[in-house]
């Protein structure tokens, strides 16, 4: 199983609902095995400056995660994202579930 987290903040904050709403798209891409988009509740103590949105994506193997990138949603979201993102990082890794990882 591969995860894939990314965390993006808004350059100015009366984009937020776009920003959410242009990742939302990404939920109706069939290739996740789990998908979900989220603000961040900026409770944490040490970083409460941290993302505004997480994304997190779970995908069987390294075929799906390419899949969903390809998709035609994916460019759609990126087109209205980015341009109001003032931060984007991402990261996938192998779940220990899968034993890949060992």
């Amino acid at each position: 199983m591969i995860r894939h987290i990314v965390f993006f903040n808004a350059k100015d904050p009366k984009d937020l609902g776009t920003i959410f709403n242009g990742l939302s798209m990404l939920s109706d891409i069939p290739h996740a095995a789990a998908f979900e988009v989220g603000r961040n509740l900026k409770t944490d103590r040490i970083s409460q400056e941290g993302p505004d949105f997480v994304v997190y994506a779970e995908f069987t193997d390294q075929t799906q995660l390419d899949a969903y990138k390809a998709h035609p949603l994916y460019e759609k979201s990126i087109a209205i994202v980015r341009p109001l993102r003032d931060m984007r990082i991402a990261a996938d890794f192998l779940s220990e579930e899968s034993g890949e990882n060992a």
